[in-house]
């Protein structure tokens, strides 16, 4: 009994001696650094209206920051701008700009170092090296933030939200854009990515690898070089995501390298080169997804194998499948075809004839990428539609052996 009291009067006497510090020009302290000095374990810091540029700042305490009229911290193109040592942070409501660039270090605009449970929400980055950088963290939530930044060189770029080595994070509803990658996850598990804008990037909109049963929802990858690449991971889930005008001679909505036992289900490719590009994967489900005006929809490489491809349609796509290979060891079915030229007698709603999707000018240009120029000629529809009377080129294996005749309502 005498061990609970002593519980409580010590989670009271916490939550009591937590006190508001007010910065500014008007106020006790005015400058961040003094009232981070002052400052004790629970406290919350209010930052009023103007420029704060006061070198790094490093957050050793477990406080609440929070800006008022989204004031300005300025990184001045010298150094790291805010880091955050410690657990059970809030960082809202700031403008925060110009973080230094280094080739040794990977200085951000909010870098977190082994921190758990932190909230970084609410606030505007811009022209910072990488903007929000989460190294061995878990447990903490990225949202309603947005990042940009105008540097066009890959190499002297960081991405818009990294993270490293972390588990259970939350990013939601964040604007990023300019930057190397939008958000890119190395080592990380268990975490969810939903409802964010990431567009106009200088190599991928998402970037995976190594990283685990993570997941990623309700998300636009648009104009970006690539939408996303997801490499060397397992157990992944892509749901409801749109991507969208992945332009370029290496683009692709999702570039998948040796990855298995992952869903894509319910997404919209819209006017991408390539809307997925697979090499390496296994038992992958690909289901429900709308494929609709891209260059390729599919190119499925012959290292592939027990994926299936299902209750998909393909609409207005330069190519429906590409491949690299004669062998065939996925799955194509019941799929909607809008190339599908076959029949159904018995009005199940089912053709009576297989579709192979892949057309023998696939695989030439496959081999010889300059042979596009013959796109729509004449005499390439007349090789097609002589190929698929007679197979000779294209994979015998790699058919739907039940298209669909109407549209599937997603």
């Amino acid at each position: 009994m005498r061990t609970f009291f002593i519980i409580l009067f010590l989670i009271f006497a916490d939550i009591s001696f937590a006190s508001v510090i007010h910065v500014g020009k008007n106020e006790a302290y005015n400058s961040i650094h003094a009232a981070l000095q002052k400052a004790n374990t629970g406290d919350t810091i209010f930052i009023n209206e103007g420029i704060y540029a006061e070198g790094e700042i490093k957050i050793t305490k477990s406080v609440k920051l929070i800006g008022k009229n989204f004031p300005v911290i300025d990184g001045r193109n010298k150094s790291q701008v805010i880091s955050v040592y410690v657990n059970h942070v809030l960082i809202e409501g700031f403008k925060i700009i110009n973080g230094g660039y280094s080739s040794v270090y990977d200085w951000a605009g909010i870098k977190l170092v082994q921190c758990d449970s932190c909230i970084i929400r609410n606030n505007i980055l811009i022209n910072n090296n990488f903007g929000i950088y989460l190294q061995a963290s878990a447990n903490c939530i990225i949202a309603n933030n947005k990042i940009s930044s105008n540097n066009p060189d890959e190499l002297l770029s960081g991405n818009a939200i990294h993270c490293w080595k972390s588990s259970y994070i939350t990013i939601k509803n964040n604007d990023v854009s300019g930057h190397r990658d939008g958000i890119y996850f190395e080592f990380v598990i268990n975490s969810l990515i939903q409802n964010n804008y990431s567009h106009n990037n200088v190599r991928y909109g998402l970037h995976f690898m190594f990283s685990h049963n993570n997941s990623f929802i309700k998300n636009i990858f648009q104009k970006n070089p690539s939408g996303i690449a997801v490499m060397y991971s397992h157990g992944v889930t892509m749901l409801y995501n749109r991507f969208e005008q992945n332009w370029g001679s290496a683009a692709y909505g999702i570039l998948m390298k040796d990855i298995s036992d992952s869903r894509v289900q319910k997404n919209i490719f819209r006017n991408n080169t390539v809307a997925i590009h697979m090499e390496g994967s296994a038992r992958m489900l690909v289901e429900n997804n709308e494929f609709i005006s891209n260059g390729w929809a599919l190119e499925v490489q012959a290292s592939c194998n027990d994926n299936i491809f299902k209750h998909n349609n393909f609409e207005s796509n330069s190519f429906d499948v590409g491949t690299n290979g004669t062998m065939q060891l996925n799955t194509f079915t019941e799929n909607y075809w809008d190339k599908y030229e076959g029949y159904d007698l018995n009005r199940d709603g089912i053709g009576d004839v297989p579709y192979r999707p892949v057309s023998m000018y696939s695989m030439v240009i496959e081999q010889s990428p300059p042979a596009v120029m013959l796109f729509r000629s004449f005499l390439v529809g007349i090789l097609d539609k002589t190929e698929k009377v007679l197979p000779a080129v294209i994979p015998e294996g790699l058919k739907d052996d039940k298209p669909l005749m109407k549209k599937i309502p997603l």
